[in-house]
């Protein structure tokens, strides 16, 4: 990753396996992670932004019932470096936005925590990719209230593209896994909200699933929303069998260890969006390029 020169480094959870109930074994496990050469080698290759996923926040398949949340989030924000009196300390959960480029040229980064606030996932059976399915009992979320509101004002701010990250998949069907499908009102929401803001150039992000894919929702929005899934760095999961993903925006997906890459091309008079896989052998598995015009809203 850091061969590839990148301007900015995005980690979207999992970025530990904490797993743990014991403040001391996190601290831990972070520790480990920063003392290892290559991630120091990352993090002095350019400016690093990070949102966490279940493993880190700190238990499998976490969400607001976890009893650590508080602690985890401060162990997270004094790892990534957030200062002491940022307002990014004063909110519950590890949300964040940054805007980078001139105007003409704005890429705005949104990474929103599906984690601290986000209530209990209906369980059923077990599918292919876990035992969860759609609910919409009333009351439920993903995340919450105030983080809900801050994301309607980020949008409402200038920007050509906006990347946004989240620890688990947001367009994928609902296949036992965690995903925003399982709480279909809340996905419905977001996409809401993009045509309610006019937002555009909206690309998604994504991990979690051990396997890398391009997804494309159509249908909620009025220009496609990509979504790239990249995972894992270096935790092959020994299934290796997708899940169903009906919204699939090219058949191929990647089971090996690979990170995804985006670059923006500001050269031509529409500027060209490459979003790509990027397998540890330096091979690309996954392309696809947009145009900034596709993602302009009517």
């Amino acid at each position: 990753m850091a061969d590839t020169r990148p301007q900015l480094t995005l980690l979207l959870g999992d970025n530990i396996y904490a797993d743990t109930n014991d403040r001391e074994v996190m601290l831990q496990k972070y520790n480990t992670l920063r003392s290892l050469a290559a991630f120091q080698r990352l993090q002095s290759a350019a400016p690093m932004l990070a949102v966490w996923d279940d493993h880190d926040f700190g238990v499998n398949d976490g969400g607001s019932d976890y009893a650590l949340r508080e602690q985890s989030q401060q162990l997270f924000q004094d790892f990534f470096g957030i200062p002491q009196n940022s307002p990014l300390r004063q909110q519950q959960g590890v949300y964040s936005a940054q805007t980078f480029g001139p105007p003409g040229q704005r890429v705005q980064v949104i990474l929103l925590d599906a984690r601290y606030h986000r209530t209990a996932l209906r369980t059923g059976p077990r599918r292919t990719g876990g035992p969860y399915y759609p609910s919409t009992t009333p009351g439920e979320t993903m995340l919450g209230a105030a983080q809900w509101k801050w994301l309607e004002e980020c949008l409402r701010e200038p920007a050509e593209v906006r990347l946004i990250g989240c620890g688990i998949q947001i367009i994928a069907d609902s296949a036992g896994q965690e995903t925003w499908a399982n709480m279909p009102a809340e996905r419905e929401r977001l996409f809401d909200l993009f045509r309610q803001t006019s937002a555009a150039g909206v690309i998604l992000l994504s991990g979690d699933r051990h396997w890398a894919e391009l997804s494309v929702e159509r249908k909620l929005t009025e220009y496609p929303v990509y979504e790239l899934t990249s995972s894992s760095l270096n935790q092959k999961h020994p299934r290796g069998t997708p899940t169903v993903n009906t919204k699939r925006a090219v058949p191929t997906t990647w089971h090996e260890e690979n990170f995804g890459q985006i670059d923006v091309n500001w050269t031509s008079d529409d500027p060209v969006i490459t979003l790509q896989i990027i397998a540890s052998n330096g091979s690309v598995p996954l392309a696809t390029q947009l145009k900034l015009s596709q993602l302009q809203p009517d």
